[in-house]
């Protein structure tokens, strides 16, 4: 059979998650392997998110809630604004992808910094956009450069922040200024996934003021500070009118019954959550001091990861990694070829990733 496939589907790089713990395994056969790749939480999930699930494994003959009300409700009294303004998704790259399909398509631009989330783009080009790429200023965002680079096809700007994967952020001064730059008509969608890391004060917060600005999107996760990765659930806050769109288009059961009661419940558990977050932050100061004391260059961060130059390639770092059963993500394809990025783990975890480190660069180049 000869697929008839567009060009602009053909032209997607597919994303590539980092190396899964079982694929290691399997390949090399080892034991208590470390993963700091994927930027999860390695305390876990809530407990009452576990028990939440628990009480529910006895429904799963009935379809989820398709408008994932009590979850959406819930949100709803968090941030204070309206069921309305809240759209839940199967991550918040579900969402991503819907506000790229509700809103671009042929000659319609969305701008993204270079290197950011990978799902940008493959949202942009699947629906049919434009992805126009602005390279980072040293590891930040370049905001002068992604307002003077709209024109009338520019349709939506994704902004990170905290930005991956370079741990950089953008101050709510600096974003008011950028946004009396953006024309009424543009959209601004704001990936927060890491910001419940933040320890800048001053860094904005979209959430903090919700709805101020109707052009303004904002993208939260479970999966990262929550430790629900693997449930996939996401959330976004944004006008109503906006919100109504992506309903029309969404997957009526996006979300599963058992990440819906999991997300719910850990939202109530401040007190794991703050836990999780203090354990990132030590696993973060730890490591940099270590990292240090081997004449490692780290950068700072307000998310819970970090890129370190290893001075020479990282791409063969990473693989040297492996052997030892420590998973890291090389940053080569984005730019930086001698960096990795590396998540905070538990402390046995940390420790294991620089004794691991230090044999591998005591091998010669």
């Amino acid at each position: 059979m000869k697929l008839n496939v567009p060009d602009y589907i053909m032209s997607i790089k597919p994303y590539e998650p980092g190396k899964p713990i079982d694929a290691l395994e399997r390949e090399y056969g080892i034991k208590n392997i470390v993963k700091l790749a994927s930027n999860e939480n390695p305390v876990g999930p809530s407990p009452l998110a576990v028990k939440a699930m628990a009480d529910h494994l006895g429904t799963m003959n009935r379809y989820p809630d398709g408008s994932a009300f009590r979850l959406t409700a819930k949100l709803a009294e968090r941030f204070n604004v309206k069921a309305d303004n809240v759209i839940v998704g199967n991550g918040s790259d579900d969402i991503i992808a819907l506000l790229a399909h509700a809103f671009l398509g042929s000659g319609r631009q969305a701008l993204m910094p270079l290197p950011s989330f990978l799902m940008y783009e493959i949202s942009v080009k699947t629906s049919g956009g434009t992805p126009v790429m602005i390279p980072l200023k040293g590891l930040d965002i370049d905001l002068d450069a992604l307002a003077e680079a709209v024109t009338s096809k520019t349709a939506m700007i994704f902004i990170t922040n905290p930005n991956n994967p370079t741990g950089s952020h953008i101050t709510t001064v600096q974003f008011k200024e950028f946004m009396a730059k953006i024309p009424e008509d543009v959209m601004v969608i704001v990936d927060e996934a890491y910001i419940e890391f933040a320890r800048d004060p001053e860094i904005f917060n979209s959430l903090a003021k919700p709805l101020f600005d109707p052009r303004i999107v904002s993208l939260r996760t479970f999966s990262k500070a929550y430790g629900l990765a693997g449930f996939r659930v996401g959330y976004g806050v944004m006008d109503a009118e906006i919100a109504s769109v992506l309903h029309r288009i969404r997957q009526p059961f996006n979300v599963n019954s058992l990440a819906q009661v999991a997300a719910s419940a850990a939202l109530d558990d401040h007190e794991f959550l703050e836990s999780a977050i203090g354990t990132m932050h030590n696993g973060i100061d730890e490591l940099g001091k270590q990292l240090c004391a081997m004449d490692i260059k780290t950068f700072p961060t307000q998310a819970n990861f970090f890129l370190l130059d290893v001075g020479r390639d990282a791409t063969e770092v990473f693989k040297e990694m492996l052997k030892y059963g420590i998973i890291t993500r090389s940053m080569k394809s984005y730019g930086f070829p001698s960096c990795l990025r590396i998540s905070a783990g538990l402390p046995e975890e940390n420790q294991a990733f620089i004794s691991a480190l230090k044999k591998v660069l005591e091998q010669p180049v």
